[in-house]
Parts: C-alpha cells; sequence; structure tokens
C-alpha cells in the first residue's frame, strides 16, 4: 500500500524565522515529528512518503501514486491545509486528518473521509485494520488518555535532515496548570504522562545515527510537569550526553516555577540545556489570577528570570495584550518589563481566543465571540470583543508595542541587558558542518546588519561590548542579532499588508 504523509505550510510568523533561516540556508526549523511518529505505526512493507509543505511541493505523481494521504496540523496551518484537500480531492483519494486543527474543530471537516480526534497511539492498530479492509470510519477517537510507552522511535529516514535549523523528540504529554485561555489539557490533559529513560536514549541514539548534530528541541508541553520523573530521565541524559561529548544543545518550553528548584536547574544544565521558553504572559497580577496562571502569581517575574539567566539559560519569553484586566497602561507596563527583563526572544501577541478553551466557553457565553481563531496572534486581528478597552485602542497599542520592542534600538538594548546577565554553560562539541553553518551565519550578519541595515550602529556597539565583557556569550549574541532581524522584517511585512488591505 502507498502511503502519501502531507505536512502542511506555516504561514511566516515569529516562529518561523522565515527571515533568519536564511543566514544559514535552512528551509524550515523544524522536521513534523507527528508525522514522522505516526509513520513508525504502519506496516513495515507499506511504502510510506512524506512531503514536508515547508521545504519542498507537492506535486501532482505524489498524489497519484497514493492509496491514502495523511495530513497533521496545527490551527495556524488552516489555510495550508484547505489548500491541500482541495488539490487532492480532485484526485478522489482518501484523506486520514489529524492533529490539533482536527482535533478541536473536526466538526468543520465532514467533507473529510477520516478524522483521528485527539491523540493516536490507541487508535492506530483499528485505523490500519479498515485501511487494509477499505472500511474506514469517519472519527476514530481514543478512550482515555495513551501511555506514552507505546510511542515508537520517528521514521527520520522519510526527510532530508539538512532542511531543518534543529531537530525535535518528545518527552511528556500535558500540562498540570489549567491556565484559561490555554488548549493544551484540552488536547493533552493535565496529568503529564512520560517516556521512559530508556525510550528517550533511544529517540537521542536514532537522531545520532542519522549523524545529527547540534540542535534538538524537547518539544513537550511543559517539560517539568513531572518533576519526579524528569529528574530521573535527566541523570540518563546526562551520562549519554557526556559518553558522546555532548552531541545536542537542548532547549525546551516549561513553566516559571523550574526556578524554585535548584536540583531540576542543575540537572537541566548538567545536560546541556541552553534555552527555555517560558509563558510569563503578562506584568499585570489581576491579570494573571484572571487566567489562573497561578504559577506567576506572588512571585518577582523580573528575578525569577534574571536567576535563569544567570543559571545558564536564554529564556524565551511569551507575552499576551488584551486579557479583561488589561487596560490602556498594560502597553507600556510590557514594555518596561521586556526591556528590564532581557528576554530578547518575546514572542508578544495578541489574546486569540482558543476552539473548546474555558475562555472560550466563558467569552461564549457572555456573546464576546467574533470568529473562531485563526491560530496567529501576531497578524492584528482577534476573535472576542474586548472588555476594558476599546478593539481599536486594543490593536493599536498592540501595533505600537511590537513596533517599539522590535525596533532596533529597543532590541539591542534588551539584548545588552540579557548578555551581561548571562552565564553561558553550554558544553557542546562544535562540528565541522556548525562551524561552516556559524561562518556563513557571522559573516552574513555582518554584511546585512553591520553594513546593510540602519542596525550597524548598534550591531558593532554591542557586538564589541560582548567580546570584551562577554566573550564567551558571542555565539548567543550573533544568534539574537539575527532573529532580531527576523522579528523586525516580520513586523514590517505585516505592517505592509495590513495597509493594503491584504490578509496576513
Amino acid at each position: 500500500m502507498n502511503i502519501l504523509m502531507v505536512y502542511p505550510r506555516y504561514p511566516d510568523t515569529f516562529w518561523s524565522f522565515k527571515h533568519a533561516l536564511k543566514f544559514i540556508n535552512k528551509k524550515a526549523s523544524f522536521p513534523p515529528l507527528g508525522l514522522l511518529t505516526i509513520a513508525s505505526f504502519l506496516p513495515k512493507e507499506w511504502n510510506v512518503k512524506l512531503v514536508d509543505l515547508n521545504v519542498e511541493n507537492l506535486n501532482d505523481k505524489d498524489i497519484e501514486d497514493a492509496d491514502y494521504i495523511f495530513i497533521s496540523a496545527m490551527l495556524i496551518q488552516k489555510n495550508s491545509v484547505d489548500m491541500v484537500i482541495e488539490k487532492t480531492k480532485k484526485f478522489n483519494k482518501k484523506i486520514i486528518a489529524g492533529g490539533p486543527l482536527f482535533t478541536t474543530g473536526y466538526e468543520n471537516y465532514q467533507f473529510v473521509d477520516s478524522i483521528v480526534v485527539g491523540e493516536g497511539e490507541l487508535v492506530m492498530p483499528y485505523l490500519i485494520e479498515d485501511m487494509k479492509s477499505g472500511s474506514l470510519k469517519h472519527i476514530y477517537e481514543s478512550e482515555g488518555k495513551p501511555d506514552l510507552k507505546l510511542v515508537p522511535v520517528p521514521r527520520w529516514d522519510l526527510i532530508d535532515i539538512k532542511h531543518y535549523a534543529s531537530m525535535a523528540i518528545q518527552y511528556s504529554r500535558g500540562c498540570p496548570f489549567n491556565c484559561e485561555f490555554c488548549d493544551i489539557i484540552i488536547l493533552n490533559g493535565r496529568i503529564p504522562r512520560t517516556k521512559t529513560p530508556e525510550q528517550m536514549i533511544d529517540e537521542l541514539n536514532a537522531l545520532y545515527n542519522i549523524k545529527w548534530r547540534g540542535s534538538v528541541f524537547i518539544v513537550d508541553d511543559n517539560f517539568i510537569g513531572n518533576k519526579k520523573n524528569v529528574k530521573e530521565m535527566l541523570k540518563y541524559l546526562i551520562e549519554w550526553q557526556k559518553e558522546r561529548n555532548y552531541p545536542f544543545s537542548l532547549f525546551t518550553e516549561c513553566s516559571i516555577n523550574l526556578v524554585d528548584d535548584k536540583e531540576l536547574m542543575d540537572l537541566m544544565i548538567e545536560a546541556n540545556f541552553n534555552k527555555i521558553f517560558i509563558g510569563i504572559e503578562t506584568p499585570e497580577e489581576e491579570s494573571l489570577k484572571e487566567i489562573n496562571k497561578v504559577q506567576n502569581i506572588n512571585r518577582n517575574l523580573i528575578d525569577s528570570i534574571k536567576t535563569l539567566q544567570k543559571k545558564g539559560f536564554e529564556v524565551m519569553g511569551g507575552f499576551i495584550v488584551g486579557f479583561d484586566n488589561d487596560n490602556i497602561l498594560t502597553f507600556s507596563k510590557m514594555m518596561n518589563f521586556i526591556q528590564k527583563s532581557g528576554i530578547v526572544t518575546a514572542m508578544v501577541g495578541l489574546l486569540n481566543v482558543l476552539p473548546k478553551t474555558k475562555l472560550f466557553e466563558r467569552l461564549k457565553n457572555e456573546n464576546r465571540i467574533l470568529t473562531i481563531s485563526r491560530g496567529n496572534n501576531t497578524d492584528f486581528t482577534i476573535n472576542f470583543i474586548p472588555k476594558n478597552i476599546k478593539k481599536e485602542e486594543l490593536l493599536n497599542g498592540y501595533r505600537q508595542l511590537i513596533k517599539d520592542i522590535y525596533s532596533y534600538k529597543y532590541f539591542y538594548e534588551r539584548l545588552w541587558n540579557f548578555i551581561k546577565n548571562y552565564n553561558p554553560k553550554e558544553k557542546h562539541k562544535v562540528n565541522f558542518k556548525e562551524v561552516v553553518y556559524g561562518a556563513k551565519a557571522f559573516f552574513s550578519s555582518v554584511y546585512k546588519l553591520g553594513i546593510i541595515e540602519s542596525s550597524r550602529f548598534y550591531y558593532w556597539k554591542t557586538f564589541f561590548k560582548t567580546i570584551f565583557l562577554k566573550p564567551k556569550a558571542l555565539v548567543s549574541e550573533i544568534t539574537l542579532t539575527i532573529y532580531g532581524y527576523h522579528f523586525k522584517k516580520l513586523y514590517e511585512e505585516n505592517e505592509k499588508r495590513l495597509r493594503a488591505g491584504l490578509e496576513i
């Protein structure tokens, strides 16, 4: 049987790093881990081909040769999904779809032959048998949450790893917290489930054996959700890294309460984690209470971030404006907080109310939902009626905030705030390919940011300060200047499209 797996294209967003990837000749940030994992469930005698539309095009022959077409997607990929479905339906092919987009919005895809709602591990055996017999059901939904011991090693042979800036693996699913706006608990539940240490070693070996070296993203909802298990796993990971002279530098997503556990921080640093993404959301205490972000309440968030940076983590932060307790002063408070924190990679978005979340149900009951979210919270649109601030004030305040924080003046100011507080501990052994990519990125940054762009004064000022005062942070400094270029260009493109009346 011939299976075609299609991963839809992402629009150009904050996390696409479209403008930054050009510096290192990469086409996408991460591979389609979900489809690669599902592919491992399929019978070995089946022919499987994966087309990632973020790195290549979908050809008619790929569709013609397929017996079934698998699609997995997130909400933000909806436009690309619709185009893929339209194209494949012309060939009268059976489509099997899954992922967050279809889990929370399967009612909108009655025309898709089969949809896997939720996690696929428990339903894959039944789906495969129905594919063999040609008797597909429309909906396959798992009863309960699968044990992650059932998850196989992804099929890395289905992609060309040279197209990607980082590889990705998963350790756990679920988050113990219950933030009102978040759909994690809808998708993966509140009880964190983890793989065994042995599984993680198998997955790391798989990446090592295909000769990947460099960055690996552990894509968990909250990496430290089950602290007991993660500490045990990290001990195995540390030994594995040491034995191979640290082939991977690691980064992940976790909650701010990591700072409360010195042992866990030390273990992550020893395992060669150098970056973490944390949902800060807002410096407004009342807004944190409103959304039930309990892990961020009653703490000095700036001090927590500084502690993590000194420990050796580059903290990336998620921020949101538009909560009910936000007001016209929120934008200046947010700006000041981000600058003081030294969070260089600051993803600031408008609140978007995601389907089936507690926030969605609350605002629906209050008749404040305008439309279903497109999953893009940086496109200058909202899908709800704000409470304490007019819609126009919210959108205008957000646009000015984005313009300011991604401007070169404030970006480089924030970058130096980070560098001077940062204590890098990375143990990663750099190989020849990484030297080549690094050299290309550096010289490209010199040409583009140090000569052509209006950033040149700030670029060289920060560069020389780093060389003389924090030389160990130079690689991070250069990398972050490239990120800053991406953020600024993305903002400028969105502004142009907005003024032209085009969809972002």
